[in-house]
């Protein structure tokens, strides 16, 4: 019968002290970003989903900074400074203060596994309710070369053998050791602290708990996750790998839930990029922070969107990019090279190609044209364009802000408009054409005089 878990209060230590020296560099490897969010922040979030409140920061380099990324709502958090590099084991009673405080359970999980899910950490902590001392989160690999092999008889683990010391038979088990695992929070400290350190490197082994439980008469088992979640990462390439990998999970899910990917592994999501259903995208797309799709709406190719809202049945694209603040009504199109930034655009309403829009309030069905520029920084400040609804802005325009443009008003190509357009007026912004009769045949004449006496020069 299972205990219930949701009685037992849990803390979470965080393992972020490492120097993160083969990620070559200038900040801690956890603050790198997986789909638009730092590492560490994926791992506080999985550990809020599981129901975990408390979170104990185990930092070393750029402590602060860390702290910061780690920051969520839904969780309480403390930080303790490992000053020593000792093992693991000696990492997590840097947190002995949190510990101390006194918890059913005590999760240990590491700063720079950003593909865990909430689920193994549940499924370790009822191991914990239902009567284990130390929960180990392992996982099934076709290739175990290197990790610590899980020894595992009847339910219980025996043991956490690593690669070098594993006997043949040992070696041929391809149940690995992920490094995560919950520990009973009563008995944390002093198991913990019995751990020693009589190997190669002297240091403290957080492996070495399940030989040390067991030798007290507690009980050790595993529990299995899929290996990807508990990819690590140390380098730049394999954190292009858990990039990959996370992509791929998050494009697999949004298409299950009604999103068309034309090809999937093209587009490119941040970690909270919202896509409702019979929203169809298409190949080379990227998603920054920030961005929500409603039904129906098409993303064309090679565009790039940023903190944006695109309404229901919009289009979008190709060669769009839309930047934060960017607000699409319902049926509205910004085209093929238009930029939208800090605008409102209207229901209905059409920007289709080579445009700029910033700091703007189109209304619905408005048409702008191609070549358009809301001319909205002065150097100093920016300005508001205000175009109302019905209105035809014609092609090359530049719209001088601060300015309002009303409804259905009529703007001609080529303006540079420059004061308030009434409701229904039209507006001409632009010089008086002179046409200057035999001039052109003049200009070639002088043109090719000195293109002759240019090259007699040269001789």
């Amino acid at each position: 019968m299972t205990a219930d878990r949701t009685k037992r209060n849990c803390l979470a230590v965080i393992l972020a002290a490492g120097e993160s020296t083969r990620m070559k560099s200038a900040q801690s490897k956890v603050l790198h970003p997986v789909a638009g969010r730092p590492m560490i922040a994926h791992v506080v979030d999985a550990l809020a989903k599981a129901g975990i409140a408390d979170i104990a920061l185990v930092l070393g380099r750029d402590a602060e900074k860390v702290e910061i990324a780690a920051r969520n709502e839904a969780v309480s958090s403390s930080v303790h400074i490992q000053t020593e590099r000792l093992g693991t084991a000696h990492a997590v009673l840097a947190a002995r203060e949190a510990i101390a405080r006194g918890y059913d359970d005590v999760l240990v999980v590491f700063g720079d596994t950003p593909l865990i899910t909430e689920a193994p950490l549940v499924a370790a902590r009822d191991g914990l309710a239902n009567g284990a001392d130390v929960v180990v989160i392992g996982f099934e690999t076709a290739d175990p070369t290197g990790y610590g092999r899980l020894i595992v008889e009847n339910g219980e683990l025996l043991a956490i053998r690593e690669h070098k010391d594993a006997s043949e038979a040992e070696r041929a088990i391809t149940y690995c050791n992920g490094g995560l695992m919950a520990i009973d929070g009563r008995k944390a400290l002093d198991l913990i602290g019995r751990i020693g350190n009589s190997n190669a490197k002297g240091e403290y082994y957080l492996t070495d708990i399940v030989e040390v439980v067991r030798a007290a008469g507690g009980r050790a088992i595993a529990v299995e996750a899929p290996e990807e979640e508990l990819t690590g990462c140390n380098t730049r390439a394999e954190l292009a790998v858990i990039e990959r990998l996370w992509q791929q999970r998050r494009r697999h899910e949004m298409m299950l839930d009604g999103v068309s990917m034309i090809a999937p592994e093209t587009v490119f999501l941040a970690y909270d990029t919202k896509i409702g259903r019979d929203v169809t995208i298409e190949p080379n797309v990227v998603f920054g922070p920030g961005v929500s799709i409603e039904s129906g709406a098409l993303i064309h190719s090679f565009s790039h969107i940023e903190g944006a809202h695109v309404s229901a049945g919009a289009e979008v694209g190709p060669y769009a990019r839309l930047r934060p603040g960017a607000n699409l009504g319902e049926g509205s199109k910004v085209g093929n090279f238009c930029e939208v930034k800090k605008a409102e655009i209207g229901a209905g309403a059409k920007v289709n190609h080579l445009t700029y829009i910033g700091d703007a309030f189109i209304g619905g069905r408005t048409n702008i044209g191609a070549g358009t520029i809301t001319c909205n920084y002065d150097g100093i400040n920016k300005h508001v364009t205000r175009i109302g609804t019905d209105a035809f802005i014609g092609s090359n325009s530049a719209l001088v802000a601060p300015i309002s443009i009303g409804n259905g008003a009529y703007v001609a190509s080529g303006s540079v408009v420059t004061a308030d357009v009434p409701d229904d007026a039209v507006a001409f912004g632009r010089a008086r054409q002179e046409n200057k009769e035999g001039r052109a045949v003049l200009i070639r004449e002088r043109n090719k005089a000195l293109k002759d006496a240019k090259k007699k020069a040269a001789t």
